[in-house]
């Protein structure tokens, strides 16, 4: 049972989900020398997250759907 209806389409999700291994990553190597880390860290964290499963809580506040023509 799903209870939410994807909004990202294919080609998005999977730029979410390379943008938020490399804000990750980026994260992971200066968490003790820049305090930009932390928030790098949960920023690739979301974005990763909302690639995977393929809905974007953000975006669905602002209506937005997913076009099944395309």
């Amino acid at each position: 049972m799903v209870i939410y209806v994807k909004n990202l389409p294919n080609w998005e999700r999977a730029a979410r989900g390379v943008m938020g291994t490399l804000a990750v990553a980026f994260a992971v190597v200066n968490w003790g020398v820049s305090g930009v880390a932390v928030g790098a860290g949960v920023m690739g964290a979301v974005l990763a997250l909302t690639g995977l499963v393929g809905f974007c809580p953000m975006c669905a506040l602002v209506g937005r759907k997913l076009d099944k023509k395309a």
